[in-house]
């Protein structure tokens, strides 16, 4: 009769979270150095620091005393595909914050914190900072707070070297100075200020002309862009945080659209009061060559790339008739190059090129 065996089975290595592909130890270094980025954007009314369960933030009510606080969500799309392909991350940052600043700005306010989210596969600390850095920067130079945010590991739903990004700013106006486009009339002089190049929009297509169907390389410098093809599209998404401050300080905007996604078309539209329509003149600016080559490659229809794209034009500011002289003479003192591209007129709540 044979005997059983007493030998004890072997003994398995404790489970971690880091075997399933979250490194704690990694996002705990990463978060220190991310720390001190965001701090470099506080000020007096931060009262937290970044690693508690939520941020606080003390509101000025001498400076506010009847406030309005404005708030706005948004991401980078799939630009990031683009920062991806030439381990460019710091700009990307830059982009989310300026997206933003401008959405708050249309309607008189004044950034006043932000959050941001973070999303990766696995954690690659330095990749992290680098968009923190640019998050940082962008934050302090729109006066704005980064007082958190989450960085968020989730093995398997993430391709590697691969990460999503989104953020969310606050920002305060007082009551009396809300800008919703009501004050719109007709005769209103449309001012369009310029983009810097298709900031954080239209870029799915943008791929697929440049690097599908004319397959060019994101090293490759393109005459028709006068540059390389990586480095126009990765152009920064601009701030007009400082020029809108200078206008409507002066009491000379009826309203204003920030051009995003849908190009303008759709947001200028959503200004306008009821019977009311912009009318849009095509041959007011030049597209700068990237949309030129896009409609191109594409053969794109001007319908398309119009509410596609923003063409050259990110931000249009609506201004009385009897104001318009005063405001150019501002953007010119400011150096911000502009151009009147069309009139408010009656009409259905639309967007008219002629």
């Amino acid at each position: 009769m044979n005997a059983r065996s007493t030998e004890s089975a072997p003994k398995t290595k404790p489970a971690t979270y880091a075997d399933a592909g979250v490194d704690i130890t990694e996002g705990d270094r990463t978060k220190q150095r991310i720390k001190m980025l965001a701090r470099k954007t506080f000020n007096k009314q931060v009262l937290s620091e970044i690693g508690g369960f939520g941020g606080l933030f003390a509101l000025d009510v001498a400076k506010y005393p009847d406030p309005v606080l404005v708030s706005s969500a948004d991401g980078v799309g799939t630009k990031l595909k683009v920062a991806f392909e030439l381990g460019i991350h710091h700009t990307v940052g830059c982009d989310l914050v300026n997206h933003c600043v401008n959405d708050i700005a249309v309607q008189g306010a004044t950034p006043l914190f932000f959050l941001d989210y973070l999303a990766t596969g696995k954690l690659e600390g330095g990749v992290m900072e680098k968009v923190v850095e640019g998050l940082s920067e962008a934050c302090k130079s729109a006066g704005c707070a980064l007082i958190g945010g989450e960085t968020a590991q989730m093995p398997g739903f993430y391709k590697d070297g691969e990460y999503d990004l989104a953020g969310t700013i606050v920002g305060v106006v007082n009551r009396d100075k809300i800008i919703t486009g009501e004050k719109i009339q007709a005769g209103d002089v449309l001012f369009g200020l310029p983009s810097n190049g298709l900031h954080t929009n239209g870029y799915s297509l943008a791929r697929k002309l440049l690097f599908e169907v004319a397959k060019y390389g994101p090293d490759q410098y393109v005459n028709e862009l006068k540059d390389k093809t990586g480095a126009a599209l990765m152009r920064q998404h601009r701030s007009y945080l400082s020029i809108v401050k200078k206008l409507t300080a002066a009491n000379l905007v009826s309203g204003m659209a920030h051009i995003t996604g849908g190009g303008i078309t759709e947001n200028l539209p959503r200004i306008l009061p009821k019977g009311l329509c912009a009318q849009v003149e095509l041959n007011a600016w030049e597209p700068p060559p990237l949309f030129q080559h896009l409609q191109a490659l594409g053969q794109v229809e001007q319908d398309e790339m119009m509410r596609t794209f923003n063409m050259g034009i990110g931000m249009i500011v609506v201004v009385p008739a009897e104001m318009a002289k005063k405001a150019k003479a501002i953007l010119n003192r400011a150096n911000e190059r502009h151009c009147v591209i069309g009139r408010i007129a009656r009409g259905e709540r639309r967007v008219n090129y002629v």
